[in-house]
């Protein structure tokens, strides 16, 4: 029997929180700054959101436009902030100018969670090689998911990787959830389902409005009954 698919959701604030959970999601991403692809959000934010809803959330830990690290130190600080403010799980992921995982940069960041979970996020699209980056990490603690559109330019373009990775599961570096987003649409989910896929994550598919409005309860469960619908049809007689 196909499992509920797992719906997260980027939010900006409470409002957008708020409205995440009751369109139907099960996770949010909290970031600000989407001009630069979302950045960390302050402690408050992330304090606010989690008085406000009580799905997970995951809090994205970038200081900058790019895949860079930056200041490494300063990264640490912030994931210590964050979990004072009730964060207990993150987004992170960072890149060395050739492509290849900062693995010096993941291990510092990852160590002051002290086990809690993550995702690597869309850095892998830029990887030089997604498979050395996947067995580079493969052991690192707490980290439970990828998320990744298959190929920078998005899901159009990556479908074939991410189903070709979906057919790796459990594989030494294929341990970790797929998290599909980036270019994701409705009509990409009956192919993803039947690879394998059973994780999504919206952006600016929740706010019909573009980014300067917030996310939209009605679109966020146009998304979840999709996902809800094509998982009733897989167990369908």
């Amino acid at each position: 029997m196909s499992k509920r698919a797992v719906l997260e959701v980027i939010a900006l604030d409470v409002e957008d929180a708020v409205a995440a959970q009751a369109g139907g999601a099960d996770r949010l991403e909290l970031v600000t700054e989407m001009a630069a692809d979302g950045l960390t959000p302050s402690p408050r934010t992330v304090a606010g959101i989690r008085a406000a809803v009580d799905i997970d959330l995951r809090v994205m830990l970038r200081l900058a436009d790019g895949f860079a690290a930056g200041d490494v130190e300063r990264l640490v600080r912030c994931a210590g902030e964050l979990r004072e403010a009730g964060a207990d799980q993150f987004v992170l992921g960072f890149l060395e100018a050739g492509g290849g995982v900062d693995l010096a940069a993941v291990e510092r960041v990852v160590g002051a969670l002290d086990g809690c979970a993550w995702t690597f996020h869309r850095a892998i699209d830029r990887a030089a090689d997604r498979d050395a980056l996947r067995k580079q990490l493969a052991d690192l603690p707490g980290l439970d998911t990828y998320l990744t559109a298959g190929a920078a330019e998005g899901v159009d373009e990556g479908l074939p990787t991410l189903i070709a990775e979906a057919g790796h599961g459990g594989e030494p570096g294929y341990e970790q959830q797929i998290l599909v987003g980036g270019g994701l649409r409705l009509d990409h989910v009956p192919r993803l389902r039947a690879g394998g896929i059973e994780a999504f994550h919206i952006g600016g598919a929740a706010r019909p409005d573009g980014w300067e409005g917030p996310v939209s309860v009605e679109a966020v469960a146009r998304w979840r009954a999709e996902l809800d619908g094509d998982a009733a049809q897989e167990v369908s007689p």
